[in-house]
């Protein structure tokens, strides 16, 4: 088995995914600029991605190991690539729901098997949670090539302008070529199959480590990450457009400093969770979040509209607020790498669904919540909402830790 190979195709699989993903912000504005939408009939988009996730995730994650992994990450590329080519050849809101809708369908099948695969290519806790950061942090990069790819087909200024669909056909070649590595590369997948267990059995296993204390709450502190994560990260570009008065395209190359500071804090994790015990980091991480927020958004306050902007007169919360995602990159991670690291391979791909419920509901709700609020009060008390997650998250952590603790007692 080339592990190296295996590695190589879940990075390329899951960097596609990140740009689709991802660019739920960057098309929010396009749709509302394109179609004439209202900020809460487009919010729905994250609903279009995220509960397909969830609901796909939880009927099929305990069934994908006897699928097998490679081929339902070559089916989820497949059914994305159709839905990238409709972008462009049949332009409109509705094909822009089916895009996430398809997207969404295909990520459950991809997650939970790259988040299983990981488990079969690496031999120890260690290096679990370093490729895991790693993984994430190339799943970052992939975000912040895709506010790259959009902006650059960006039209300033050009009303009801259709040429940032054209992205959609880099898109279509990339998810072929991803599909391409992984009908090369083959891998032993026999471990991640629970023998002797029936489908029945592998699916009320699902359910039963989430009724379990350390499940609920390791899924409380998922949902809250991930909710912060998507309800700043698709509102950025409007947040940047509407309240810091930037145009479009430097709204979205505004927004890659956000998802550059994700994949710079996840790279650097990899080598600090290796020395450094994982709950004051994540403690640290919170506290800066935190004080990242109360610091940069008054600078964000009556910023008056100004001609031919440029990076070099933007508002400084433009470069500062983003920063946030440097302290936000590690507790997604490495809060499923601690949990994943405890349980027998053969029930990570089940865990790993209860992840991507939970991951999605968390993004829905966030888009939702922050979108709603951005259009009553306005995006600056939208984004200071953040901070009642952030204190949940950090009460979260510490029943967590004691429970982690506890059953690692127990397994000795």
């Amino acid at each position: 088995m080339s592990v190296w190979r295996i590695k190589l195709s879940l990075f390329l699989t899951y960097f596609v995914f990140a740009i689709l993903l991802n660019s739920v912000g960057t098309v929010i504005l396009q749709v509302i600029k394109n179609y004439d939408l209202m900020h809460q009939s487009a919010s729905v988009l994250e609903a279009f991605k995220d509960l397909p996730i969830a609901i796909v995730s939880f009927l099929l994650a305990s069934f994908l190991p006897r699928f097998g992994f490679r081929k339902s990450m070559m089916l989820g590329l497949a059914i994305v690539t159709g839905a990238c080519l409709s972008m462009p050849l049949l332009p409109s809101f509705l094909t822009t729901k089916l895009l996430f809708l398809a997207t969404g369908v295909s990520f459950a099948l991809v997650k939970v098997s790259v988040y299983s695969t990981v488990g079969l290519v690496t031999n120890s806790p260690k290096e679990h949670a370093s490729f895991m950061n790693i993984l994430e942090g190339v799943f970052m990069t992939g975000v912040l090539l895709g506010y790259a790819m959009f902006s650059y087909f960006v039209e300033d200024g050009v009303a009801k302008s259709q040429t940032w669909l054209d992205v959609y056909w880099v898109l279509a070649v990339m998810t072929v070529l991803a599909i391409l590595l992984l009908y090369i590369t083959p891998f032993d997948e026999s471990e991640a199959v629970h023998k002797g267990n029936s489908l029945s059995d592998d699916f009320l296993d699902m359910l039963k480590l989430v009724i379990k204390p350390l499940g609920y709450v390791f899924a409380l502190c998922v949902f809250l990450s991930v909710l912060i994560e998507q309800g700043i990260g698709s509102w950025l570009p409007t947040f940047n457009n509407e309240v810091l008065m930037l145009p479009e395209s430097i709204s979205i190359q505004a927004t890659s400093i956000f998802a550059g500071s994700y994949a710079l804090g996840r790279f650097c994790a990899g080598a600090v969770m290796a020395r450094v015990s994982w709950y004051p980091v994540l403690n640290a991480c919170l506290l800066a979040v935190m004080a990242l927020v109360i610091i940069s958004l008054p600078m964000a306050e009556n910023i008056m509209p100004q001609e031919n902007i440029t990076w070099l007169t933007a508002p400084a919360a433009a470069y500062i607020f983003p920063l946030i995602g440097l302290f936000l990159a590690p507790i997604y991670p490495a809060i499923n790498s601690i949990v994943l690291s405890a349980l027998p391979k053969y029930q990570h791909s089940e865990m790993t669904g209860l992840i991507v419920i939970f991951s999605a509901l968390g993004g829905t709700t966030g888009s939702l919540i922050t979108g709603a609020i951005f259009g009553k009060l306005g995006g600056s008390t939208a984004f200071y909402c953040s901070l009642i997650p952030l204190v949940g998250i950090l009460i979260a952590l510490y029943f967590f830790r004691r429970l982690t603790a506890k059953a690692a007692a127990n397994a000795e």
